[in-house]
């Protein structure tokens, strides 16, 4: 049986997305919960500065929108990001293990507090810790806000309809924001659709951390599932899965 995955990531890293899938034979379904807007106005200043840091693939899109620097080594929270990174011309590049907690050691790793200050090219809404970790472990961290993440203000009425009438098997989730946001839109969404939310027991909601599954555990799924790893192949990985226990249930 062909299944249905929705994808609620922002649309640059949906559509890569759902090509991989699509190749697995899955039916995908693309709603973003954000939409990223980058800040044009910012001056970015590099001077004295021997690392620039991305804790996402839209920090690392909307830098090299603003900055022709290339040169000096980027380190980023997990491989897909790092990917963007080196398509967009970077030179040197190291992806984490997905969270900013990798981040921080492999920064602690490579790099040494009186090298010089490092940089961080974030969003106006800026997850985990990192700046603490740093400025603890001794660096100096500069952050400029150079993109801004919109949120969706509802669901499409064509999506609300499929998972109403039992169209959507999967929901991935990357993120708490996003997970929030999904749910808060499909709350908004039951007016006038009675059977919307006792639809959405039919669904799976898969998530990228235990964080994620935290903030999606507020509405009765089908089940909830964090992955292994906050990255991209663990994700594969889940979906993977679970479309096999979907299977094998039915």
């Amino acid at each position: 049986m062909t299944r249905t995955v929705l994808i609620t990531r922002p649309e640059e890293d949906a559509l890569p997305l759902a090509e991989t899938l699509r190749a697995r034979d899955l039916r995908v379904l693309i709603e973003p919960m954000l939409r990223i807007k980058p800040i044009r106005d910012v001056t970015i200043e590099l001077e004295g500065v021997q690392a620039l840091l991305f804790t996402s693939s839209n920090g690392v899109r909307a830098f090299a929108a603003l900055s022709k620097e290339r040169d000096l080594p980027v380190f980023t929270t997990g491989e897909a990001s790092a990917r963007v990174a080196r398509n967009l011309g970077f030179k040197t590049v190291e992806g984490a293990d997905g969270d900013v907690s990798g981040l921080a050691r492999m920064v602690r790793q490579r790099v040494k507090p009186d090298g010089g200050a490092l940089y961080h090219g974030a969003g106006s809404v800026v997850a985990g810790d990192l700046a603490t970790q740093l400025t603890d472990l001794g660096y100096s961290l500069r952050r400029d806000v150079i993109y801004e993440a919109v949120q969706a203000d509802a669901l499409s009425p064509q999506l609300l309809q499929k998972i109403e009438d039992g169209q959507v098997d999967i929901v991935l989730l990357f993120s708490p924001r996003t997970a929030e946001t999904f749910i808060e839109l499909l709350q908004a969404g039951v007016d006038g659709r009675p059977k919307l939310m006792p639809a959405v027991g039919r669904v799976v909601a898969l998530c990228l951390s235990p964080a994620v599954a935290d903030a999606a555990r507020s509405i009765r799924w089908r089940d909830v599932h964090a992955a292994e790893q906050p990255d991209l192949n663990s994700m594969l990985r889940l979906i993977e899965r679970s479309t096999a226990e979907l299977d094998a249930e039915e």
